[in-house]
């Protein structure tokens, strides 16, 4: 990434409106988390051609990525305006409806965009990813006949595992449970395919960070001092994004999303090496080091920070992996990590298709493996480091909400305030899969749900091993 930055910013040099080096250039930027950089080189390029669609969907995305929903909705209602067939960009505008709290207004977007090409999966699976909504007789008929066609003329991967995903949702809700696990088990496989994952590698990691992120070292303060961090993380499908909403509902902090800068920096910390020579890299920064590092991520999530308030959320679940470089560095930040019976969290994280990031949620044994490693992992924190974490369980904060909630705010150095305890009310915008589960009250229905899936659960009850297994 850094070879083609320098390559195009030389190519701008000797020509500055050569504008197909300057949209690669924004979307290397884009591709390098640096979203607010992205959008200044796409305003240079619409100053030009104003109408540009490619342009305008590139600042759309940008804008979704540094949390302007609102503006990203107004840009693809304008690209739709003058190319009201382009079914991918109904489907766009369905997704920033959803995260905007507008569900019938995303749903007549995403039937909108089947409309225009029934057999795009992904659009049929952002109807399933509602969570709140039952597919009707038709709507099975339609998806059936959309992944045959797929099928007949070896349609994309893509497509179809998106329609297996959203079949299975259409099966489990109609009580068919083997014939929903199928149809996870073929999507999960077909997706598998096409994103590799070396489980072994996270366990050597998450071995490594035990031996590397001793009580000494956890017990270090001098990192930059800042406060305003509230890091959320843990395994996806555990109740993290109903922690943030509470949070959020919260007159003094602010919900961002799931943000990748810690991911971005401890990337850049291990350069093209192995755990070894990021753990290395860590134990040689001095602390003048780790204090630029805490700034930095400060300077990094500014962009996203909207309302002014003293604390916000960073809601990213695979930060678990990078609790002890998140301590070094910012010292006082607050870490809570959302956990949920493995039984259930690994059949939620197996029937969702992530948009990116959760290479180890398309096998049975390695989310065994993965959800094992995070328990172990944090578990060493627990014990090097008692109270760095505050753990919430999403089956005690169903069962005594208000009772989690304090704990929580306390936990935050929070006053306590009823709105967190009607957090369904809070109309901010929600990106993640459990976006309308939590605009309404906290439910108990999903806990064992495993159960219903018991007879093919084997394979991850085995990985987890008899102690994480739920009876």
């Amino acid at each position: 990434m850094k070879d083609a930055e320098r390559l195009l910013l030389r190519a701008l040099d000797l020509a500055p409106f050569f504008a197909a080096a300057r949209e690669l250039y924004a979307r290397n930027l884009q591709r390098s988390n640096r979203p607010g950089e992205a959008l200044d080189q796409v305003a240079r390029l619409l100053e030009n051609e104003p109408d540009h669609p490619s342009y305008l969907m590139l600042q759309a995305s940008l804008m979704v990525k540094t949390g302007d929903q609102i503006g990203a909705r107004d840009v693809y209602r304008k690209v739709l305006a003058k190319h009201p067939e382009h079914a991918k960009t109904w489907m766009s505008l369905g997704h920033v409806l959803k995260t905007l709290g507008q569900r019938q207004e995303g749903v007549d977007a995403y039937r909108r965009a089947l409309d225009i090409e029934p057999t795009l999966g992904e659009v049929w699976w952002s109807l399933a990813n509602l969570k709140t909504i039952t597919f009707s007789d038709d709507d099975v008929v339609a998806m059936e006949a959309a992944l045959d066609r797929l099928e007949q003329r070896s349609g994309s991967d893509d497509d179809r595992f998106h329609l297996h995903f959203a079949l299975g949702k259409a099966r489990e809700d109609r009580g068919e449970y083997d014939a929903a696990f199928d149809h996870w088990q073929s999507g999960n496989a077909l997706r598998r395919r096409s994103l590799p994952y070396n489980a072994e590698a996270t366990h050597r990691e998450c071995e490594a960070a035990k031996a590397f992120f001793d009580r000494e070292r956890l017990a270090g303060h001098t990192g930059c001092l800042s406060t305003d961090p509230i890091f959320i993380l843990g395994l996806p499908r555990a109740g993290s994004t109903l922690v943030e909403q509470i949070l959020a509902s919260h007159s003094h902090v602010e919900g961002t999303m799931e943000l990748p800068d810690i991911l971005a920096m401890t990337d850049r910390l291990r350069g093209h090496g192995d755990v070894g020579a990021y753990l290395e890299a860590i134990g040689n920064l001095t602390p003048a080091d780790l204090s630029a590092l805490g700034e930095e991520y400060l300077d990094r999530t500014r962009i996203h920070r909207r309302e002014g308030t003293p604390f916000f959320v960073d809601k990213m679940p695979n930060n678990w992996l990078h609790v002890g470089f998140i301590r070094m560095i910012l010292p006082n930040a607050r870490i809570i990590d959302a956990r949920r019976n493995a039984g259930d969290c690994c059949l939620s994280a197996f029937k969702q298709h992530f948009a990116r990031g959760q290479a180890f949620s398309y096998d049975l044994v390695d989310l065994g493996r993965y959800y094992r490693d995070y328990v172990d992992l944090m578990a060493h924190f627990d014990r090097e480091a008692p109270g760095l974490v505050h753990r919430v369980e999403y089956e005690r904060m169903v069962g005594d909400t208000e009772g989690e909630v304090r704990r929580l705010l306390d936990y935050c150095g929070l006053p306590f305030e009823p709105n967190c305890l009607a957090f369904w009310e809070n109309d901010r915008a929600v990106r993640t899969a459990s976006s309308e589960q939590v605009r309404q009250p906290i439910f108990a229905s999903g806990l064992g749900n495993w159960r219903h899936f018991a007879q093919h659960l084997g394979p991850l009850f085995d990985a987890l091993g008899p102690e994480l297994t739920p009876a």
